[in-house]
C-alpha cells in the first residue's frame, strides 16, 4: 500500500513539474506584455476607470474557465491513452495464452518422450548419420523451446509495464478530476463576486461607458497596444533571421573543416601507396593494411555534408497563413450572433467603431478567422479579457470583451480554432465579442474579408 502511495506521489510531482515547466516558458513573454501594459497606462492622463474594479476578478474567470478547458482537453487524451493500453494488453493476453499452450504442448511431448533421449540416440547402435541427424533435430526443439520461453517472458514484462502505465493514467484522471472540481468552486466564487462588483458600479460604468473621452481613450490605448506589438514582433523575427544567419555560418565553417581534413586524409594515404609501391612486400608476406587506407565516415564528402545539413525551419513558421490577403471572403466571422455594430458607424459623441460587435450568448466559442501565433491574451482596459493574433505581415486579428482567453501568448492556432469564449468583461453592457482587423496598426473593415454564406 505504501509503494503504491509513493508511486502516484512521484507521478503527481512529475505532472506537476511538467506543468511549471510549461509555464516557466511563458514567463519572458508574459513579463514582456506586462511591461507594454505599463507603458501604456504611464502616457494616460486618466488612471481611474470603473472597469478596473473588474479586472482581477474577469482575469480570473478566464483562468479558471482556460484552466477547465485544458483539463478537459487532457482528460480526453488521458481516457484515449487508457483505453489504448487496454486494447494493447487484450492484444499482449491472447499472446500470452497462445504461446503457454505452444510451450506446454512442447514440453508433454518431451515429457513422453522421456528425457534421456540423446542418451539413448547416442547408445542405440543405429546408423550414425541418422543418430546425427536426429541430434539435429533434438536441438532445433530446444532452441525453440528457448525462444518460446524467452518471448514468453518479454510479454509478461510487457503486461506488467502496460498494467503500470494504466494505473498512472487512471492516477492521472483522478487529478484531473479533482483539479475540475477545484476549478469549478473558484470559478463559481469569481462569478458571484464579479456580479456583485457590477451591481455596485452600474451607474459609474453606464456614464463611462457614454463618455466620448473615454472611447477615444480605449481606442488609443488598442492602438498603441497593437503598434508595441507590432514593433515587438519585428525585433524577434530580425533576432531569428540573425540566429539562422549565424546558425547556417557555423555549419558551413564546419563543413569546411570536414572537407579540408578530407582532402588531407585522402593525400596521406595516396603518398602511403606511392610509397608501398617503391617498397614491395616480400613474397609470400601477407600484405599490411596502412590505417591511412580505412574509408571513415567523416572522410565520406555526402556524410560530412549530411552531418552538418541544415536544421529545418522552425515549424512555428507553418502556423502563418501563405498570404493572408488571399484569404479574403473565404474567412468567416469569428462568432455566430447578431451583428450589432458595424465598421466605421457612429459610436454616440464618440468616434466611430473601428472593428465589429458581435452580439452573443455569454459563453459562446470565439474561432480564430486565420492562423497565426497568439501575441497578447490578457485583461486591457476597455476591452476586457482581449486576445491578440498575428497573421504575419502585420496582419492581426484582435478579440476583445471576451469571457474567458483560452489560449496563451506564443500559442501557434489554425484557421477556426477556438481561441476564447464570449462574454462582457471589461465593462460592456451587452455579452458578445468586439472583433477587428488590422493591417500595419491601421483597422479596416473586416466585412469586406468574410464569407457571407
Amino acid at each position: 500500500m505504501l509503494g503504491t502511495s509513493g508511486a502516484c506521489a512521484a507521478k503527481i510531482s512529475e505532472r506537476t513539474r511538467q506543468k511549471q515547466q510549461a509555464e516557466a516558458e511563458r514567463a519572458a513573454l508574459h513579463a514582456k506584455l506586462g511591461e507594454l501594459k505599463r507603458e501604456i497606462d504611464a502616457t494616460e492622463n486618466a488612471k481611474e476607470d470603473a472597469a478596473d474594479a473588474l479586472a482581477e476578478s474577469e482575469e480570473a474567470i478566464s483562468d479558471a474557465n482556460r484552466a477547465l478547458y485544458d483539463l478537459g482537453r487532457e482528460q480526453k487524451e488521458t481516457a484515449a491513452r487508457i483505453a489504448r493500453l487496454q486494447k494493447e494488453l487484450a492484444q499482449l493476453s491472447k499472446e500470452v495464452d497462445l504461446q503457454k499452450a505452444r510451450l506446454s504442448k512442447m514440453l508433454r511431448g518431451q515429457y513422453v518422450a522421456g528425457n534421456e533421449d540423446r542418451i539413448k540416440l547416442l547408445l542405440s547402435g543405429d546408423d550414425p548419420n541418422r543418430i546425427n541427424r536426429d541430434l539435429q533435430y533434438l536441438g532445433y526443439v530446444s532452441q525453440a523451446q528457448a525462444k518460446l520461453i524467452e518471448s514468453l517472458r518479454t510479454d509478461l514484462a510487457a503486461i506488467e509495464k502496460n498494467k503500470a502505465e494504466t494505473q498512472e493514467a487512471k492516477e492521472d484522471l483522478d487529478q484531473i478530476a479533482q483539479e475540475q472540481r477545484d476549478q469549478k468552486t473558484l470559478l463559481e466564487k469569481e462569478k458571484s463576486r464579479r456580479a456583485g462588483l457590477v451591481a455596485q458600479l452600474s451607474s459609474r460604468l453606464s456614464s463611462q461607458r457614454k463618455q466620448a473621452g473615454n472611447l477615444e481613450r480605449n481606442e488609443q490605448r488598442l492602438g498603441g497596444l497593437v503598434d508595441r506589438l507590432a514593433k515587438m514582433i519585428e525585433e524577434q523575427r530580425r533576432a531569428e533571421i540573425a540566429a539562422e544567419k549565424r546558425r547556417q555560418q557555423l555549419a558551413a565553417e564546419e563543413r569546411a573543416r570536414a572537407e579540408k581534413l578530407r582532402q588531407q586524409r585522402l593525400k596521406e594515404r595516396q603518398l602511403a601507396r606511392e610509397k608501398a609501391e617503391k617498397s614491395p612486400p616480400a613474397k609470400g608476406a601477407t600484405p599490411k593494411v596502412n590505417p591511412a587506407d580505412r574509408i571513415d565516415d567523416d572522410e565520406n564528402p555526402n556524410t560530412s555534408v549530411a552531418k552538418n545539413e541544415p536544421a529545418p525551419p522552425s515549424m512555428a513558421s507553418n502556423v502563418y497563413p501563405a498570404s493572408f490577403p488571399a484569404l479574403r471572403g473565404q474567412m468567416h466571422l469569428p462568432v455566430e450572433g447578431e451583428l450589432a455594430a458595424r465598421f466605421g458607424t457612429n459610436r454616440g459623441n464618440g468616434p466611430a467603431w473601428k472593428g465589429l460587435f458581435i452580439k452573443t450568448s455569454e459563453g459562446a466559442p470565439v474561432h480564430a478567422v486565420a492562423g497565426g501565433k497568439v501575441v497578447f491574451s490578457e485583461w486591457l482596459r476597455g476591452f476586457g479579457n482581449l486576445i491578440i493574433v498575428d497573421h504575419g505581415n502585420q496582419y492581426m486579428s484582435i478579440y476583445g470583451n471576451n469571457q474567458a482567453l483560452l489560449k496563451r501568448a506564443g500559442d501557434p492556432v489554425k484557421a477556426g480554432e477556438t481561441i476564447a469564449s464570449a462574454g462582457n468583461s471589461g465593462g460592456n453592457e451587452q455579452s458578445g465579442l468586439y472583433f477587428e482587423l488590422r493591417h500595419q496598426g491601421r483597422a479596416f473593415d473586416p466585412l469586406g474579408w468574410m464569407n457571407s454564406r
